[in-house]
């Protein structure tokens, strides 16, 4: 059973510049609410008991939201405003699922998720991207739900202009039915001209405990970083079975300015 989920958050956020040099891009609000807790959302409606939240000690305002106590009992024992109670209560519900771990130098997705292999208990968790927000459907039910079918790691997609896969990882696919293939490759950012199909990663993956035994061992690519896909990659090619999942959610990208503002536009016409 998947049971546990890792959710990176150390990085910059630059492309959220100025808003990101106060306040982290995860606890900016989306139509009033942090896009951190849509994730989290997310996870408790798909079942998962506990989520790791990889942070560096330049966003402790993330563990400060959730753990500011003083402030919300010293403003209800003044105020006693329903609303407050109620946004405290469900700080605390939060805070029951989440545990910290810690990524204080940008060294690249892979290298934050192998700070959490002493934490992952089952064979398989579940990694969510921040940016990407996915809603009018669950997505991470949606994997734990093939997951439980095949068998196997599971990774969202959707499908991109031509145009634009030059912006993505790109998967090279052999489709299984209307929703679903079996991936056999990864490509980050191909030229145009040699993407081997138009189907995307998107930030959703159900991940094999391996992978960490890979991510040891990676050598550093693109800007020194260690990368999860190239780990992807790695078991994709010593036969490990991978599976692509188109999900029926409406994605939402809150890592550019452009897509954050249009972001709160699509949560408020709900």
């Amino acid at each position: 059973m998947i049971k546990q989920a890792i959710i990176p958050l150390a990085g910059l956020g630059t492309r959220l510049l100025p808003l990101t040099s106060v306040i982290p891009k995860e606890l900016l609000p989306i139509n009033g609410k942090p896009g951190l807790e849509y994730i989290l959302d997310e996870c408790i409606k798909s079942g998962i008991t506990q989520v790791i939240l990889i942070i560096s000690k330049k966003k402790m305002s993330i563990k400060k939201y959730f753990y500011n106590d003083n402030f919300y009992k010293n403003l209800i024992k003044k105020k006693k405003d329903k609303r407050i109670i109620m946004e405290y209560k469900k700080i605390k519900k939060y805070r029951k699922i989440i545990k910290f771990v810690y990524q204080n130098s940008p060294r690249g997705t892979g290298d934050a998720i192998l700070k959490c292999e002493k934490l992952i208990k089952s064979n398989f968790f579940l990694m969510l991207m921040p940016d990407d927000l996915i809603i009018k459907n669950n997505c991470s039910k949606s994997l734990i739900f093939l997951h439980n079918k095949y068998k196997s790691s599971i990774i969202a997609s959707r499908k991109v202009s031509k145009d634009n896969v030059s912006r993505w990882g790109i998967f090279d696919i052999k489709k299984i039915n209307k929703n679903n293939f079996m991936i056999k490759d990864v490509i980050e950012k191909p030229p145009v001209k040699s993407a081997p199909s138009r189907y995307a990663v998107i930030g959703r993956y159900i991940l094999p405990k391996k992978i960490f035994k890979i991510l040891k061992k990676q050598k550093p690519g693109k800007n020194g970083e260690i990368h999860i896909t190239d780990s992807i990659r790695t078991l994709i090619l010593k036969k490990n079975r991978f599976i692509g999942h188109i999900f029926s959610g409406k994605y939402l990208d809150c890592g550019s300015m452009k897509g954050y503002i249009n972001s709160g536009f699509e949560i408020s016409k709900l």
